[in-house]
């Protein structure tokens, strides 16, 4: 590939990223959540079509998705809304999944690359837009999977809460986006074990089709 070339790629992979990322996941500023009504911005690049990987083919990476089980605790029963195999015609996967109470919603996307090199150079080109895509919040590290960015606050122009992060594992760019009503916004610990979950699946799935 032209070395000219790679910074403009990169620039398509992440805004691709960030929009697959924003449709799905929009509770209500009434509670409910909607499945279909984008909310977070996209990072200002024209997006393209330039496929993510062409070696990862029509591969159906859903398996390695988190199940509402996963999500699922003392406080919450999650419910799977959607999921999506080549998200955007990329390779991937996402999920989109609600609580019962239609109050909390959590979306998993994940995009899986050539290689881990492609997949943190897209990250960085990513987490440099989080303070535009979240108001009073400032990106920290997270310790899940490599280069992992977590930030928090609220969706700009909007009555909610919301929580992203960012991370690679391996060859895979996982991206979950956690929503909820303002002044609830959802606790570091479900996060972090959210992440680590996702990390572990495509730690081992991703291992397997090497």
């Amino acid at each position: 590939m032209p070395r000219s070339l790679v910074p403009r790629l990169l620039v398509a992979a992440a805004a691709t990223f960030l929009v697959i990322g924003v449709s799905g996941c929009a509770p209500a500023g009434g509670g409910a959540a909607q499945s279909s009504v984008p909310t977070i911005p996209t990072i200002p690049y024209a997006p393209t079509t330039t496929k993510t990987s062409a070696a990862a083919g029509s591969e159906d990476f859903r398996h390695l998705l988190l199940a509402p089980a996963d999500l699922s605790d003392a406080e919450d029963t999650f419910n799977e809304r959607s999921k999506d195999s080549q998200p955007n015609g990329n390779p991937g996967a996402s999920a989109f999944f609600v609580n019962d109470e239609d109050n909390r919603a959590v979306s998993d996307t994940f995009l899986v690359y050539p290689d881990a090199a492609t997949a943190t150079a897209t990250l960085k080109q990513a987490a440099a837009t989080l303070p535009t895509l979240v108001a009073g919040g400032s990106p920290t590290p997270l310790a899940v999977g490599t280069d992992g960015v977590v930030i928090s606050g609220s969706i700009p122009d909007e009555d909610k809460a919301v929580t992203l992060v960012f991370f690679t594992e391996g060859r895979a760019l996982v991206r979950l986006e956690f929503q909820s009503a303002a002044g609830d916004p959802t606790t570091d610990q479900f996060v972090t074990n959210v992440a680590k979950m996702q990390q572990i699946a495509l730690r081992v799935g991703l291992s397997d089709t090497q």
